[in-house]
């Protein structure tokens, strides 16, 4: 189910000027990487290219896959400082009395990435800060706004420098949602051609360890970097 579909929702990104999908075989379907633009011309991120992660469980679309930013730090109250992303509509569904979010508030099978990502730019300007995922950003959010804008646009200066060769700031019209295709919903539609299944293949354990080290060194060398930031103060 979960590589029929991302195939699909796959195909339909790569026609987006604002979300750039890197993939590649290794990977695999079921983990992404991608660069999100901030078009929003009111925004305090205007103009970052914000490179993050998602990873997609087996029986997606039905349970939620998780999103992470890899472009740190990322100072704002609903990104935890790993860059993991505290927001709704990730959210398992169904309602939760703890939380108080209803389950029209989180995630559901109609979902798909790109509303997921589109959420993300939409709560990247409105913050939820009764809940913050992070408390400092909350706080410097409601009571220093100036400061909190500053560190913002110190962030979209660093993101800039992993903008791919050739690509552009698209414009706010490219953020336009256009007709949606239906999700096909005959026999055929879950049936994949070999080019797919050769692509959506589960990655080796060799290939998701490759992978996980590949993670493991963009985490050593932010951390590296905020060292050397901090002895420069």
């Amino acid at each position: 189910m979960a590589q029929k579909r991302l195939m699909q929702e796959l195909q339909q990104l790569q026609k987006e000027k604002w979300v750039n999908i890197e993939m590649d075989d290794k990977q695999g379907l079921l983990r992404w990487k991608l660069g999100l633009w901030v078009v929003n011309p009111s925004s305090a991120w205007h103009g970052a290219y914000l490179r993050a992660e998602m990873r997609f469980p087996p029986d997606y679309p039905i349970q939620p896959p998780t999103f992470r930013f890899i472009t740190k730090p990322i100072i704002h109250p609903n990104v935890y400082v790993d860059g993991n992303l505290c927001i709704s509509i990730l959210h398992k569904p169904g309602d939760d009395a703890q939380s108080g979010e209803v389950a029209d508030e989180r995630w559901n099978a109609l979902h798909g990435v790109e509303s997921v990502l589109r959420s993300v730019l939409l709560l990247l300007d409105d913050p939820e800060i009764n809940s913050p995922a992070n408390v400092d950003a909350g706080v410097l959010y409601r009571d220093n706004r100036e400061e909190y804008v500053k560190r913002a646009k110190e962030l979209v200066a660093r993101s800039q420098k992993d903008i791919p060769t050739g690509s552009t700031m698209p414009t706010t019209a490219d953020l336009t949602i256009g007709p949606q295709k239906p999700v096909e919903d005959d026999a055929d539609f879950w049936n994949m051609t070999d080019e797919e299944e050769d692509f959506g293949a589960s990655a080796s354990d060799e290939d998701m360890d490759d992978f996980d080290e590949e993670e493991d060194e963009e985490d050593e060398k932010y951390e590296k970097d905020l060292k050397d930031q901090k002895r420069q103060q």
